[in-house]
Protein backbone atom coordinates (compact mmCIF):
# COMPACT_ATOMS: atom_id res chain seq x y z
CA UNK A 1 0.00 0.00 0.00
CA UNK A 2 3.15 2.37 0.83
CA UNK A 3 3.99 1.57 -2.98
CA UNK A 4 0.46 2.97 -4.23
CA UNK A 5 0.95 5.98 -2.07
CA UNK A 6 4.01 6.53 -3.55
CA UNK A 7 2.97 6.31 -6.94
CA UNK A 8 -0.08 8.83 -6.20
CA UNK A 9 2.12 11.48 -4.65
CA UNK A 10 4.93 11.22 -7.68
CA UNK A 11 2.09 11.32 -9.87
CA UNK A 12 0.32 14.39 -8.32
CA UNK A 13 4.05 16.70 -9.52
CA UNK A 14 4.15 18.08 -6.28
CA UNK A 15 7.08 19.60 -5.00
CA UNK A 16 9.15 16.61 -2.46
CA UNK A 17 8.43 18.56 0.78
CA UNK A 18 4.18 18.58 0.01
CA UNK A 19 4.88 14.88 -1.06
CA UNK A 20 6.66 13.55 1.56
CA UNK A 21 4.15 15.89 4.06
CA UNK A 22 0.96 14.12 2.13
CA UNK A 23 3.21 10.65 2.71
CA UNK A 24 3.67 11.32 6.43
CA UNK A 25 -0.26 12.34 7.26
CA UNK A 26 -1.78 9.38 5.58
CA UNK A 27 1.03 6.56 5.23
CA UNK A 28 -0.18 4.92 8.70
CA UNK A 29 -3.82 5.19 7.99
CA UNK A 30 -2.59 3.17 4.50
CA UNK A 31 -0.85 0.23 6.91
CA UNK A 32 -4.05 0.26 9.01
CA UNK A 33 -6.11 -0.09 6.08
CA UNK A 34 -3.72 -3.09 4.76
CA UNK A 35 -3.73 -5.13 8.00
CA UNK A 36 -7.67 -4.80 8.81
CA UNK A 37 -8.29 -5.95 5.04
CA UNK A 38 -5.94 -9.10 5.81
CA UNK A 39 -7.56 -9.38 9.32
CA UNK A 40 -11.43 -8.57 8.45
CA UNK A 41 -11.74 -11.43 6.21
CA UNK A 42 -10.70 -13.70 8.98
CA UNK A 43 -13.67 -12.78 10.86
CA UNK A 44 -16.74 -14.55 9.18
CA UNK A 45 -19.74 -14.95 11.14
CA UNK A 46 -22.38 -18.00 9.88
CA UNK A 47 -24.55 -18.48 13.11
CA UNK A 48 -26.35 -16.46 15.43
CA UNK A 49 -23.98 -18.62 18.27
CA UNK A 50 -20.74 -16.61 16.93
CA UNK A 51 -20.77 -14.04 19.51
CA UNK A 52 -17.21 -13.32 19.80
CA UNK A 53 -16.73 -12.85 16.51
CA UNK A 54 -19.70 -10.47 16.20
CA UNK A 55 -17.93 -8.45 18.41
CA UNK A 56 -14.52 -8.49 17.26
CA UNK A 57 -16.17 -7.36 13.74
CA UNK A 58 -18.39 -4.46 15.92
CA UNK A 59 -14.54 -3.18 17.52
CA UNK A 60 -13.44 -3.52 14.04
CA UNK A 61 -16.17 -1.30 12.29
CA UNK A 62 -15.76 1.03 15.34
CA UNK A 63 -11.94 1.20 15.23
CA UNK A 64 -12.40 1.90 11.16
CA UNK A 65 -14.71 4.48 11.72
CA UNK A 66 -12.74 6.33 14.24
CA UNK A 67 -9.52 6.06 11.03
CA UNK A 68 -11.63 7.39 8.45
CA UNK A 69 -13.13 9.80 10.66
CA UNK A 70 -9.20 10.97 11.65
CA UNK A 71 -8.29 10.80 7.64
CA UNK A 72 -11.18 13.43 6.76
CA UNK A 73 -10.22 15.78 9.48
CA UNK A 74 -6.45 15.44 8.13
CA UNK A 75 -7.92 15.94 4.85
CA UNK A 76 -9.77 19.04 5.79
CA UNK A 77 -6.96 20.75 7.50
CA UNK A 78 -4.37 19.86 4.57
CA UNK A 79 -7.19 21.17 2.05
CA UNK A 80 -7.48 24.29 4.32
CA UNK A 81 -3.95 25.04 4.73
CA UNK A 82 -3.55 24.49 0.93
CA UNK A 83 -5.95 27.02 0.12
CA UNK A 84 -4.36 29.43 2.46
CA UNK A 85 -1.62 28.79 0.83
CA UNK A 86 -3.23 29.47 -2.64
CA UNK A 87 -4.95 32.67 -1.67
CA UNK A 88 -1.60 33.82 -0.13
CA UNK A 89 0.40 33.09 -3.05
CA UNK A 90 -2.65 34.79 -5.38
CA UNK A 91 -2.32 38.05 -2.73
CA UNK A 92 1.75 37.85 -3.65
CA UNK A 93 1.38 37.35 -7.36
CA UNK A 94 -1.60 39.99 -7.70
CA UNK A 95 0.91 43.21 -5.94
CA UNK A 96 3.27 41.81 -7.84
CA UNK A 97 1.57 42.36 -11.03
CA UNK A 98 -0.18 45.44 -9.97
CA UNK A 99 3.34 46.60 -10.13
CA UNK A 100 4.71 45.12 -13.13
CA UNK A 101 2.09 45.50 -15.33
CA UNK A 102 1.63 49.43 -15.41
CA UNK A 103 5.64 49.21 -15.90
CA UNK A 104 5.46 46.69 -18.60
CA UNK A 105 2.07 49.03 -20.27
CA UNK A 106 4.19 51.99 -20.20
CA UNK A 107 7.37 50.60 -22.03
CA UNK A 108 5.32 48.78 -24.38
CA UNK A 109 4.04 52.35 -25.13
CA UNK A 110 7.48 53.78 -26.00
CA UNK A 111 8.48 50.31 -28.11
CA UNK A 112 5.18 50.55 -30.57
CA UNK A 113 5.38 54.45 -30.27
CA UNK A 114 4.67 54.01 -33.88
CA UNK A 115 2.08 51.47 -33.69
CA UNK A 116 -0.21 52.96 -31.50
CA UNK A 117 -0.09 56.68 -33.18
CA UNK A 118 -0.20 54.80 -36.96
CA UNK A 119 -3.78 52.77 -34.86
CA UNK A 120 -5.09 56.00 -33.19
CA UNK A 121 -4.82 58.13 -36.37
CA UNK A 122 -6.69 55.43 -37.82
CA UNK A 123 -9.01 55.44 -35.62
CA UNK A 124 -8.97 59.04 -35.51
CA UNK A 125 -9.68 58.60 -39.21
CA UNK A 126 -12.71 55.93 -39.07
CA UNK A 127 -14.20 57.86 -36.30
CA UNK A 128 -14.35 61.20 -38.49
CA UNK A 129 -15.19 58.80 -41.59
CA UNK A 130 -17.78 57.10 -39.23
CA UNK A 131 -19.19 60.49 -37.87
CA UNK A 132 -19.18 61.95 -41.76
CA UNK A 133 -20.95 59.00 -43.18
CA UNK A 134 -23.35 59.94 -39.91
CA UNK A 135 -24.24 63.25 -40.82
CA UNK A 136 -24.22 62.51 -44.62
CA UNK A 137 -27.39 60.00 -43.52
CA UNK A 138 -28.86 62.43 -40.66
CA UNK A 139 -28.85 65.03 -43.77
CA UNK A 140 -30.24 63.08 -46.36
CA UNK A 141 -32.66 61.47 -44.12
CA UNK A 142 -33.69 65.06 -43.24
CA UNK A 143 -33.75 66.05 -46.67
CA UNK A 144 -35.58 63.52 -47.94
CA UNK A 145 -38.53 63.97 -45.05
CA UNK A 146 -38.44 67.60 -46.32
CA UNK A 147 -39.12 66.88 -49.43
CA UNK A 148 -41.43 64.23 -48.24
CA UNK A 149 -43.28 66.91 -46.82
CA UNK A 150 -43.02 69.40 -49.51
CA UNK A 151 -44.96 66.62 -51.79
CA UNK A 152 -47.13 66.35 -49.01
CA UNK A 153 -48.41 69.71 -48.89
CA UNK A 154 -48.15 70.26 -52.36
CA UNK A 155 -50.38 67.14 -52.99
CA UNK A 156 -52.86 68.67 -50.17
CA UNK A 157 -52.59 72.14 -52.04
CA UNK A 158 -53.20 70.52 -55.64
CA UNK A 159 -55.93 68.78 -53.74
CA UNK A 160 -57.42 71.61 -52.33
CA UNK A 161 -57.10 73.37 -55.52
CA UNK A 162 -58.95 70.72 -57.30
CA UNK A 163 -61.87 70.19 -54.81
CA UNK A 164 -62.27 74.21 -55.28
CA UNK A 165 -62.30 74.18 -58.69
CA UNK A 166 -64.53 71.11 -58.51
CA UNK A 167 -66.76 73.24 -56.43
CA UNK A 168 -67.51 75.74 -58.70
CA UNK A 169 -67.82 74.02 -61.83
CA UNK A 170 -70.42 72.50 -59.47
CA UNK A 171 -71.98 75.96 -57.95
CA UNK A 172 -71.57 77.09 -61.72
CA UNK A 173 -73.04 73.94 -63.90
CA UNK A 174 -76.32 74.34 -60.87
CA UNK A 175 -75.80 78.13 -61.12
CA UNK A 176 -76.60 77.52 -65.25
CA UNK A 177 -78.98 74.73 -64.76
CA UNK A 178 -81.12 77.02 -62.74
CA UNK A 179 -80.87 79.71 -65.00
CA UNK A 180 -81.71 77.13 -67.55
CA UNK A 181 -84.85 76.29 -65.86
CA UNK A 182 -85.61 79.84 -65.23
CA UNK A 183 -85.47 80.73 -68.67
CA UNK A 184 -87.42 77.83 -69.85
CA UNK A 185 -90.05 78.79 -67.02
CA UNK A 186 -90.02 82.71 -68.74
CA UNK A 187 -90.39 81.22 -71.90
CA UNK A 188 -92.82 78.68 -71.06
CA UNK A 189 -95.45 81.66 -69.29
CA UNK A 190 -94.07 84.36 -72.31
CA UNK A 191 -95.59 81.31 -74.46
CA UNK A 192 -98.81 80.78 -72.71
CA UNK A 193 -99.30 84.13 -72.47
CA UNK A 194 -98.85 84.79 -75.97
CA UNK A 195 -100.74 81.55 -76.70
CA UNK A 196 -103.39 82.96 -73.62
CA UNK A 197 -103.20 86.12 -75.67
CA UNK A 198 -103.62 84.73 -79.06
CA UNK A 199 -106.78 82.76 -78.03
CA UNK A 200 -108.33 85.91 -76.44
CA UNK A 201 -107.55 88.17 -79.42
CA UNK A 202 -108.89 85.30 -82.22
CA UNK A 203 -111.88 84.71 -79.56
CA UNK A 204 -112.30 88.87 -79.66
CA UNK A 205 -112.04 88.40 -83.48
CA UNK A 206 -114.72 86.17 -83.77
CA UNK A 207 -117.18 87.63 -81.25
CA UNK A 208 -116.07 90.52 -82.87
CA UNK A 209 -117.11 88.64 -86.54
CA UNK A 210 -119.68 87.05 -84.93
CA UNK A 211 -121.66 90.49 -83.66
CA UNK A 212 -121.10 92.46 -87.10
CA UNK A 213 -122.46 89.21 -88.53
CA UNK A 214 -124.90 89.13 -86.27
CA UNK A 215 -125.77 93.17 -86.72
CA UNK A 216 -125.59 92.54 -90.41
CA UNK A 217 -127.69 89.92 -90.07
CA UNK A 218 -130.06 91.83 -88.35
CA UNK A 219 -129.66 95.06 -91.00
CA UNK A 220 -130.23 92.57 -93.50
CA UNK A 221 -133.20 91.70 -91.70
CA UNK A 222 -134.38 94.91 -90.96
CA UNK A 223 -133.46 95.96 -94.58
CA UNK A 224 -135.30 92.93 -95.57
CA UNK A 225 -138.47 93.76 -93.43
CA UNK A 226 -138.46 97.37 -94.34
CA UNK A 227 -138.20 96.26 -98.20
CA UNK A 228 -140.82 93.94 -97.47
CA UNK A 229 -143.00 96.05 -96.00
CA UNK A 230 -142.13 98.74 -98.22
CA UNK A 231 -143.19 96.39 -100.96
CA UNK A 232 -146.37 95.26 -99.40
CA UNK A 233 -147.07 98.69 -98.32
CA UNK A 234 -147.08 99.55 -102.71
CA UNK A 235 -148.70 96.75 -103.39
CA UNK A 236 -151.29 98.18 -101.01
CA UNK A 237 -151.18 101.35 -102.81
CA UNK A 238 -151.52 99.44 -105.96
CA UNK A 239 -154.76 98.99 -107.88
CA UNK A 240 -155.03 96.92 -110.84
CA UNK A 241 -156.96 98.72 -114.03
CA UNK A 242 -159.82 96.23 -114.66
CA UNK A 243 -159.13 97.02 -118.24
CA UNK A 244 -155.97 96.64 -119.37
CA UNK A 245 -155.09 94.54 -116.18
CA UNK A 246 -152.27 96.98 -115.66
CA UNK A 247 -151.23 98.03 -111.57
CA UNK A 248 -150.84 101.48 -110.74
CA UNK A 249 -149.60 103.72 -108.03
CA UNK A 250 -152.60 105.92 -105.85
CA UNK A 251 -150.03 107.87 -105.13
CA UNK A 252 -149.06 108.48 -108.89
CA UNK A 253 -152.64 108.56 -109.70
CA UNK A 254 -153.66 110.99 -107.90
CA UNK A 255 -150.45 113.19 -108.18
CA UNK A 256 -150.91 113.00 -111.50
Amino acid sequence: MENQLSVIVKESGLEKTKAQILLDNFSTYFQIASEWEKKAKTIVVSDASQEAEMKMARVGRLFLREKRIAIEHTRKELKEQALREGKAIDGIANVLKALIVPIEEYLEKQEKYVEIKAAEEEKRKQIEAEKKAEEERIAKEKAEAEERERIRKENEQLKKEAEERERKIAEERIKVEREKKAQEEKARKEREVAEYTINEERKKRERDLADERAKAEKERCAYEEKVKKEKEAVEASMIKCPFCHKSFNLKQVRGG
